[in-house]
C-alpha cells in the first residue's frame, strides 16, 4: 500500500522527512540521529526531544520546532491554502528565497500549481 504524500507549504515533502517517520515510529534512536545530522548541518543545537512532527499542515498537533516559526507555513496557515502551490501569489518573495536552495521543493509546486 502506498502512503500518501503530505507536501508542506514550502513545497517540502513531509512523508519523507527524518523527524516526521521518527515520530510515526515513536524511535528515540532516530531521533537522536536526526538531532544531530541537523544540529551539524545546520550549525544549531536541536534536541532529540525536538525532533517530532506530525507535518506542518493544520490538523496536527504535534510540529517541529521551526514550524512554529516558519513565516512560509503561518502564511499559508493564514490563507487557508493546502501549500503554496495553491496560493495566488506563488512564488512570492519569501518562498522564493526558501525555494533557491531546495530546488526539489521548487520542482514539487510547480508541478502542483500546473496541475491545479
Amino acid at each position: 500500500m502506498e502512503i500518501e504524500k503530505m507536501i508542506a507549504y514550502c513545497g517540502l515533502d513531509c512523508t519523507g522527512c527524518p523527524a516526521h517517520l521518527a515520530t510515526l515510529d515513536d524511535d528515540d534512536d532516530q531521533r537522536r540521529k536526526v538531532a544531530q545530522e541537523w544540529s551539524s548541518a545546520y550549525d544549531t543545537d536541536i534536541k532529540p526531544e525536538e525532533i517530532n512532527c506530525e507535518g506542518c499542515l493544520p490538523g496536527g498537533s504535534v510540529y517541529f520546532t521551526h514550524c512554529n516559526v516558519c513565516e512560509i507555513r503561518a502564511c499559508g496557515v493564514e490563507r487557508a491554502v493546502q501549500n503554496c502551490g495553491y496560493c495566488d501569489d506563488f512564488a512570492c518573495e519569501k518562498l522564493e528565497r526558501f525555494l533557491e536552495s531546495v530546488p526539489e521543493a521548487r520542482a514539487r509546486l510547480s508541478e502542483i500549481r500546473s496541475a491545479s
